[in-house]
C-alpha cells in the first residue's frame, strides 16, 4: 500500500470496515485505529486478529499497526505481541513489516 494520510475513524466504522472483507477498507481501518484509536488494547487485539489473515497486505498492515500502537500508546501486551510477530518473521511477504514492528515495540515499550 502507498503512504497516505488516514482519517480518524470511530470503533463502529472500523468494525464495519473489518467485517466488509474488503482488503483496502480493512487495511485503512487498521492503520486508523492503530494511530488514532483511544483504546490501545482493543486496537492491539484487532491487529493480532488480522495478523492471522490469509492476505499478506492485511497481515503486513496488522504488523505495522502493532508498531504504531507501541509508539503512540507506549504500552501493549509485549510478550503476547512479540510472540505473535515472531511467528511471522520468516514470512517473506511481511518479514520487513514484522521486523519494523518488533523494533518499534522494543524501542517504545519498556
Amino acid at each position: 500500500m502507498d503512504y497516505k494520510d488516514y482519517p480518524k475513524i470511530n470503533r463502529n466504522d472500523a468494525e464495519i470496515a473489518f467485517a466488509s472483507g474488503d482488503v483496502r477498507s480493512i487495511c485503512e481501518a487498521l492503520v486508523s485505529v492503530s494511530l488514532y484509536g483511544e483504546d490501545g488494547k482493543w486496537a492491539q487485539n484487532k491487529c493480532l486478529e488480522f495478523l492471522r489473515s490469509e492476505n499478506s497486505d492485511i497481515k503486513g498492515v496488522a504488523a505495522i499497526g502493532l508498531g504504531h500502537i507501541a509508539r503512540v500508546h507506549r504500552q501493549l501486551d509485549k510478550e503476547k505481541v512479540l510472540a505473535a510477530l515472531r511467528r511471522h518473521q520468516h514470512d517473506v511477504a511481511i518479514s520487513g513489516q514484522v521486523e519494523d514492528a518488533i523494533d518499534d515495540i522494543n524501542m517504545f515499550v519498556p
